[in-house]
């Protein structure tokens, strides 16, 4: 197991700009850019793409968008994630106290890293965590919508649907608290195929069937956890983008799907 107190970026200047000025304006457009969702009332949990900024940050900015109404009232950010380069049985939490950005240092919430701890199939190694994207293009995001906030970085490897649900649970918090999930959808199919293959798995993820494939989807894991929690808490799936790298920066033969989806309560309720 690695340690380390801070865990430096991995991607800044790959998948998104590393000088802090390009980064902001950029993510800064994207924001501006973004339609605002309708009636997205305070949602608890999103799904967000993590693909280079030029393919999928228009989607990922629309989920970003919709915590608008949220920035003073956020405060921690439970983030899980799939592996893409560690492979790891379980949930590995960081052991780094921060992760760094060119925004700045995102502190790791130290009480939910302690609680976390204490879960089933939950282990503390740095090693899932150096050189994941995942996570990390999801940060300047965060530190440009909400004001002060503290992460729960969660890399997910095989985990069963009911231990990343419980894993999630025990972080659900209050108002304070954002779920969020950071996934790609298909894979490398040609551009009609992955249109036809996302649709079919966005509407499952609207019924709340964990049942998601990692064929459909790379976050598979983290998001058939987040559906069964959603499920225990009567949330309501909204998509408010669906796009692939076809329509935004790549050519139409491979690409990757990326999806915006927000859960929140029924619509009467409001935000506190």
């Amino acid at each position: 197991m690695a340690h380390a107190s801070q865990r430096p970026p991995a991607v800044a200047g790959l998948f998104y700009p590393a000088d802090p000025h390009s980064l902001h304006a950029q993510i800064s457009g994207l924001l501006a850019g973004a339609v605002p969702a309708e009636r997205i009332d305070c949602p608890k949990a999103l799904v967000v793409p993590h693909a280079g900024y030029i393919y999928s940050g228009a989607v990922a900015a629309t989920a970003y968008e919709a915590l608008a109404r949220r920035r003073g009232v956020l405060r921690r950010v439970v983030i899980l994630c799939p592996t893409h380069r560690v492979a790891i049985r379980g949930m590995a939490l960081p052991a780094s106290l921060s992760f760094i950005t060119p925004l700045g240092a995102v502190p790791v919430d130290q009480d939910a890293w302690r609680l976390a701890q204490t879960l089933p199939d939950v282990v503390v190694d740095d090693r899932p965590h150096a050189q994941e994207h995942a996570i990390e293009v999801q940060l300047p995001f965060l530190q440009c919508v909400l004001d002060h906030f503290a992460i729960v970085p969660i890399a997910v490897g095989q985990a069963d649907a009911a231990s990343v649900a419980a894993a999630i649970e025990a972080l659900w918090g209050g108002p304070e608290t954002l779920i969020l999930v950071s996934s790609d959808l298909s894979h490398y199919h040609p551009y009609r195929q992955a249109q036809l293959r996302d649709k079919a798995t966005l509407a499952q993820i609207q019924q709340l069937d964990p049942r998601i494939e990692p064929e459909q989807a790379c976050g598979a894991g983290p998001i058939n956890g987040l559906l069964l929690a959603a499920l225990r808490h009567h949330l309501r799936p909204q998509v408010l983008d669906q796009r692939n790298s076809g329509d935004t920066a790549g050519d139409r033969n491979r690409v990757v799907g990326y999806a915006a989806i927000a859960f929140s309560e029924d619509l009467d309720h409001a935000c506190h």
